[in-house]
């Protein structure tokens, strides 16, 4: 029995009162239930390009790591960081941390195949460069 009566206006604002207790207490432990995560595409990708920028998402998230190097992170989560990608296969780990210690970690797998335009280029750019004389 409530100390009120038995008032149906008093249950209704009690059951609303508890409802809105759970909801907060759910949404205060989202980062305790779920963890950390990072939203990247994470197939094998091939590119004609040295030079790549990872750019991506990470919630939940106290630290977030490239190959072991911190990666900065915006208030809303989204990094974007570039990468110098070697000739063949390159595999980047990036791994969040959450304030609790548990960590997600993602793999990107990236092929790098120069141009053939890009490897004569290089090629020839090999030898010494010599200035005209004037």
């Amino acid at each position: 029995m409530l100390p009120y009566g038995d008032s149906r206006l008093t249950r209704i604002v009690l059951s609303v009162f508890f409802l809105l207790v759970i909801i907060y207490a759910y949404y205060e432990a989202r980062g305790f239930l779920y963890g950390p995560s990072i939203n990247i595409p994470s197939d094998v990708t091939v590119a004609h390009d040295p030079f790549v920028t990872i750019r991506g998402t990470a919630d939940r998230i106290a630290g977030l790591y490239m190959n072991g190097k911190p990666v900065p992170v915006t208030e809303g989560g989204a990094f974007d960081e570039p990468y110098l990608l070697a000739i063949g296969y390159n595999r980047i780990v990036l791994q969040a941390r959450d304030k609790y210690g548990r960590e997600r970690e993602r793999v990107i797998e990236i092929i790098y195949q120069p141009d053939a335009a890009s490897s004569n280029s290089s090629a020839s750019s090999s030898a010494p460069a010599v200035a005209p004389n004037q």
